[in-house]
């Protein structure tokens, strides 16, 4: 079956699931997953500035690619897919500074180029289930993430939970983390990895369900790993108990992503949906998952 034919076919079981959220009572009483957020791609060109908006720069992790802005050649929506490409290409950084050492402005341009697309100031949420269908780039230096922020204050007290990492240094497995604020400046760090025999290929779905009391991890339909909320601090002021918005990356190089294999660049993260689900009953004892969970 093409790419296009499966594209097509996801999307009327979409539409069903829709419907029966609407139509079926539900029989055991417990709670359903709501759909409240999503986008499926359909519109070729830009990202829709409605939903996303775009980090720019060299952001974080001393990484290699300068983020671009409104650029097709490393963002762009095509056929049905989210396209966010790494690429080995001169770029000028716009806050270069000669005058200062810092690395985000010390250098005049920049050697790859990628995107980041984050939907703060646009959506956040606060407990559900978030899920990526997508399909990772392969080749040394790659680094694609599907991650949240806390909407404030500033990291690591905010939180993060990461729903997927990858390195393409290690390419048969993929990691879950979630890393919070430790006194005035230290963070924890908490997290599980999935292995599998040979490296990660084709479409999968990547996804968390986030509860007031832990944040379960998936690959597809099998839980790897569960993160009790409690650990990263009391009450409200829990950074996993306030709202997160979500970031779609791929870094190039840096701290994790280590050294760059030229040769299999550009490479493309693909990412054929995104949706976010909640529900009225906030206990992971009360929910149904949705009707089209994969």
């Amino acid at each position: 079956m093409s790419t296009f034919s499966r594209k097509k076919r996801n999307n009327i079981l979409f539409m069903i699931s829709i419907l029966s959220l609407i139509i079926l009572p539900s029989i055991s009483g417990a709670a359903k997953w709501d759909l409240v957020w999503s986008d499926e791609f359909s519109v070729n060109g830009f990202p829709d500035t409605t939903q996303w908006n775009y980090e720019e720069g060299f952001i974080r992790n001393k990484e290699m690619q300068y983020y671009t802005k409104f650029r097709l050649e490393n963002a762009r929506v095509d056929e049905g897919f989210l396209v966010i490409e790494g690429r080995k290409e001169k770029y000028p950084n716009v806050r270069f500074n000669p005058n200062t050492k810092e690395w985000t402005t010390s250098r005049p341009e920049a050697r790859y180029t990628s995107a980041s697309l984050t939907t703060r100031g646009k959506s956040e949420w606060k407990y559900g289930r978030i899920e990526v269908r997508a399909e990772l780039p392969h080749g040394k230096g790659v680094w694609p993430a599907i991650w949240t922020l806390g909407s404030h204050p500033g990291w690591p007290s905010c939180g993060e939970i990461d729903i997927m990492e990858y390195v393409g240094h290690d390419p048969r497995r993929i990691h879950a983390a979630v890393h919070y604020g430790k006194g005035v400046s230290f963070h924890e760090s908490k997290g599980g990895k999935k292995s599998f025999p040979e490296p990660v290929n084709g479409f999968h779905v990547y996804a968390i369900e986030w509860f007031p009391e832990k944040i379960d991890f998936f690959f597809d339909d099998e839980k790897y790993f569960t993160f009790i909320t409690d650990r990263a601090g009391p009450g409200e002021y829990n950074p996993f108990r306030q709202p997160h918005y979500l970031l779609l990356n791929l870094a190039l190089g840096g701290a994790w992503g280590g050294e760059i294999n030229d040769d299999a660049l550009p490479q493309k993260f693909r990412i054929d949906y995104v949706r976010v689900y909640q529900s009225e009953k906030g206990s992971s004892d009360s929910i149904q998952p949705p009707d089209g969970k994969p």
